[in-house]
């Protein structure tokens, strides 16, 4: 059965598509599903042949959020509900700190943990009839996965307090009209759109592009002259590499570089 395997990893060529897997629940998040894409993430980080990656779900959905049925047991022991929320935070930190640019294919909607995980991504490409929310105030949960940051980062602080304060559903149109989503399209086309993004990310130096991540998680929290410091060091240790080297060459010689990683 499709939902034996909580999240689908898919090799094509130098990008890894990972699929959330859990289409009778539309995706719905689960202990198992946490671990499982943080595991994933983790491996394609490590692999040198990995240049990019696409994170995805099966089905109509690309993830609804917390399986509610499964929290509905109020008798859960507390550890449990512990090792589920480090789970997935574990999760979406793995995404956000991926040294590997990760594009958000959200091939359908989107709510509560899933929105959080697509926010936790680099890039993220929408399915136009895809619904949008983030309901946990009105459920009386709490939101996780890093939004309280992800979500000011892309729209502001005013617009963040309306979405996460109100719950209110909105559309993929108004996400790319404040800077939540790269594109919006129709559902045939995310994987088409989501692809097209990831191949062009593929062509870029991955040292490069690790340090610029790795930048741009942290320097919010740093003032401009640790940011300054930081880009310096980058900047030399990209120097050092036979990458530098090749895109010099491919520059001068009007040609696109072949980068490989070191």
């Amino acid at each position: 059965m499709t939902d034996e395997i909580p999240v689908v990893v898919e090799s094509d060529g130098p990008i890894t598509w990972l699929r959330l897997n859990r289409p009778d629940r539309l995706n719905a998040v689960s202990l198992e599903l946490y671990r499982a894409l943080a595991d994933a993430v983790g491996n394609a980080a490590k692999d040198r042949a990995v240049r990019a990656i696409v994170l995805t779900g099966t089905g109509r959905a690309f993830c609804v959020g917390a399986d509610l049925k499964a929290h509905a047991d109020r008798t859960v022991a507390a550890k449990w509900r512990a090792t589920y929320v480090r789970a997935a935070q574990r999760a979406a930190v793995s995404l956000q700190t991926c040294p590997k640019p990760v594009v958000a294919a959200v091939n359908g909607h989107a709510i509560g943990a899933g929105l959080e995980l697509a926010l936790s991504c680099d890039l993220i490409v929408m399915a136009q009839q895809a619904k949008l929310r983030f309901p946990e105030v009105a459920l009386g949960t709490f939101v996780g996965g890093g939004v309280t940051y992800t979500l000011p980062e892309r729209v502001g602080g005013l617009r963040a307090r309306e979405l996460l304060l109100l719950g209110d559903f909105f559309t993929p149109a108004q996400a790319l009209d404040m800077g939540l989503a790269n594109a919006v399209v129709p559902a045939d086309r995310v994987r088409e759109e989501a692809r097209a993004l990831a191949e062009r990310l593929t062509h870029n130096a991955p040292v490069s592009l690790a340090h610029l991540k790795q930048l741009l998680h942290h320097a919010p929290g740093l003032d401009r002259a640790a940011v300054l410091a930081l880009e310096a060091r980058a900047l030399g240790a990209c120097m050092d590499t036979r990458d530098w080297a090749e895109g010099i060459r491919a520059f001068a010689e009007k040609r696109r570089p072949e980068f490989v990683g070191e």
